[in-house]
Formats: C-alpha cells, sequence, structure tokens
C-alpha cells in the first residue's frame, strides 16, 4: 500500500485533467455527489519561506457566471483543465463554482485571463 506521503507527491506531479479523471474516478467509486466545495487553503507543512504571513500561498479560481458566451466558455474550460465537453459543461452549469482549487496566484491569473477573455465572470479567492 502505498504512503500518504507518496499519493499526495504522485497527486502534485499530475497535470490538471488527470487530477480532475482522478476526482471523478474517486466520486464514482465511493458514490459521492454534489457539488465541490471551495476549501480554505492551508499553509503548507514547516510555513512559508519569508513573504508575506497575510498572503495566502495557494488560491481558487472562481466561475461566477459564464456571461453571455456559455458556448465560448466551456470551450476555454475545457481547452485549460483538459476535461471533456461533457465534464466542462457540467462545471460550467454548475457555476458559482470553484474551476481549479489550490494553484499559485500567477497560475490563478493566466486562468482567469482565458476564461475572462472567453466571457466569464471570475473571480480569484
Amino acid at each position: 500500500m502505498m504512503s500518504t506521503e507518496k499519493m499526495i507527491e504522485a497527486i502534485e506531479k499530475m497535470k490538471v485533467g488527470e487530477l480532475v479523471e482522478l476526482v471523478e474516478a474517486l466520486k464514482e467509486k465511493f458514490n459521492v455527489q454534489g457539488a465541490p466545495v471551495a476549501m480554505a487553503a492551508a499553509p503548507a507543512a514547516g510555513g512559508d519561506a519569508g513573504g508575506d504571513d497575510d498572503a495566502p500561498s495557494t488560491v481558487s479560481v472562481v466561475l461566477k457566471d459564464a456571461g453571455g458566451s456559455k458556448i465560448k466558455v466551456i470551450k476555454a474550460v475545457k481547452a485549460a483543465l483538459g476535461l471533456g465537453l461533457k465534464d466542462s459543461k457540467a462545471l460550467v452549469d454548475q457555476a458559482p463554482v470553484a474551476v481549479k482549487e489550490g494553484i499559485s496566484e500567477k497560475e490563478a491569473e493566466e486562468l482567469k485571463s482565458v476564461l475572462v477573455e472567453a466571457g466569464a465572470d471570475i473571480g480569484i479567492e
């Protein structure tokens, strides 16, 4: 059996699309239902190596609304997260919903710009 630490290391190395597939497989395997819940980012073990103590080390990108260009937003979510069309549409239909959680502010800003360009109303929390 793989240790918790080894599992976390393996998950950290996964691409977003692979991670989404894993989450979906776990939901199916353990019969878990419901919308994803945005979780507060916990500080990394050992703390932050310098930097601002008040700033979170990770953030979440939240799709507040698909706007008037829902199809463009679905396509942007599909491309950015590596999801299938059905999963992308389901995610967009759940708005407001966390699109991606536990990511750096830089990655969040990049994802936000892609989704805003498609017409979505996006927040970073």
